[in-house]
């Protein structure tokens, strides 16, 4: 038989999957060199790593954009990453005027703003109506049934959703458009009290994100309400919370116990400074979804058994940590590592090994671990979400409990 006709990559500066301790060989047959040197510790795993841990990581830009005129949407559920079955995600961007069209759905919706600024709009069960600006850095939260819309204001907007569900598709909702589209012209005309002639203009479809003009300034938007706003605000600016801050970066949390409408979703911004690491924890609560903003980053995954894995993220990857996974995650480049930890979850809640130590007795963790006597000094009661893995840091003032 004749030799495949097989191209072998040049070998100058192709990452080979050789350890330094020697193990691995060369690999000259077909490859995806350019994936390989985006994740470098799949290409050459730690010897930590171990076992048989499932993929932990997809990236939006790997799947499929949904495009129309005022905007597109991809998102990031169960088909594409299997183990994610607590929440999905949804990357979205509207062009100036460009509008989600009036829609409800089963899921609660948590959002943060990327880019740019939008309008959102609400109504409750009780007929209590919410409209509001959001910009960068702002989150936005709408429970289960609750109808809403999005529009992009002058500079259009860029956000990501994240629903309590990991199965759930955006596609997958329930749109004015497409009620209005599937019911015939006389029950429209019944429940108006109009005429059927007064529905000849009507979409026959969906248009789940259509364009638009920009609306005007909020205060001429604002629909009187004889029965008031909401009670409880659907939006939260979390970029004006103060930060607890540590040795390597910092953290602001988000839950129901300060926005206290987000009842089904809790999170966390992290920021982890060049040298830093988000340190070593669990969740006792619920699965982690995280969403990586800027940076490069390394999280290994302790799946207990004797299995861990570890996987490279960059900006726009999704990664998760099933419940009670140990883990870790290293700022790998020269810039701060931002991402977001999600949790189907009214609170937030993490375990961190180092605190767990040093609130034990030191004579039995001693026992467990041979530990060393600078070991056991270094233990904090004091939690640190985030540390330094180069160089001694000099203790701050212990920062508020999570």
């Amino acid at each position: 038989m004749d030799n495949l006709p097989l191209q072998q990559p040049a070998t100058a500066n192709v990452p080979q999957p050789i350890r330094k301790d020697g193990a691995g060989a060369t690999d000259l047959g077909p490859r995806d060199i350019m994936r390989d040197l985006e994740n470098p510790d799949l290409l050459v795993p730690p010897v930590t790593d171990a076992g048989t841990v499932p993929n932990l990581k997809f990236s939006f830009s790997d799947t499929h954009m949904q495009l129309n005129h005022g905007g597109w949407s991809r998102e990031v559920t169960v088909r594409e990453l299997p183990i994610a079955t607590t929440l999905a995600g949804v990357n979205m961007r509207l062009t100036p005027g460009g509008v989600r069209e009036l829609h409800w759905h089963k899921q609660a919706e948590w959002a943060f703003m990327l880019l740019g600024r939008a309008r959102i709009t609400a109504v409750d069960q009780n007929g209590r109506n919410f409209i509001a600006n959001v910009g960068p850095g702002d989150l936005w939260y709408f429970p289960p049934g609750i109808p809403h819309s999005i529009q992009g204001l002058e500079e259009g907007c860029e956000f990501l959703l994240v629903f309590d569900d990991g199965s759930f598709s955006d596609i997958d909702t329930f749109s004015i458009t497409d009620w209005f589209a599937h019911t015939p012209k006389d029950v429209l005309a019944s429940n108006f009290g109009v005429p059927e002639s007064a529905f000849e203009g009507i979409p026959m479809e969906q248009r789940y994100i259509f364009q638009s003009t920009v609306p005007g300034p909020l205060d001429s938007q604002k629909v009187p309400d004889p029965y008031g706003t909401v009670p409880l605000s659907f939006t939260y600016r979390m970029l004006a919370q103060t930060p607890i801050k540590t040795p390597g970066g910092s953290v602001r949390i988000v839950d129901s116990s300060n926005f206290p409408v987000s009842t089904r979703i809790a999170a966390a911004l992290v920021e982890v400074l060049p040298g830093g690491m988000r340190e070593m924890h669990w969740h006792p609560n619920n699965d982690e979804w995280q969403y990586y903003l800027s940076g490069t980053g390394r999280m290994t995954a302790f799946a207990a058994e004797g299995e861990a894995r570890t996987f490279d993220f960059r900006a726009g990857d999704v990664g998760y940590v099933p419940f009670a996974f140990g883990h870790y995650i290293q700022n790998t480049g020269d810039q701060s590592l931002w991402f977001l930890e999600m949790f189907q979850s009214d609170r937030f809640a993490d375990v961190s090994l180092n605190q767990w130590m040093a609130l034990t007795p030191h004579e039995l963790v001693r026992e467990h671990l041979h530990a060393s006597p600078e070991l056991m000094q270094s233990l904090r009661k004091q939690k640190w979400p985030v540390v330094k893995y180069k160089g001694t840091p000099k203790p701050p003032k212990p920062p508020k409990p999570l």
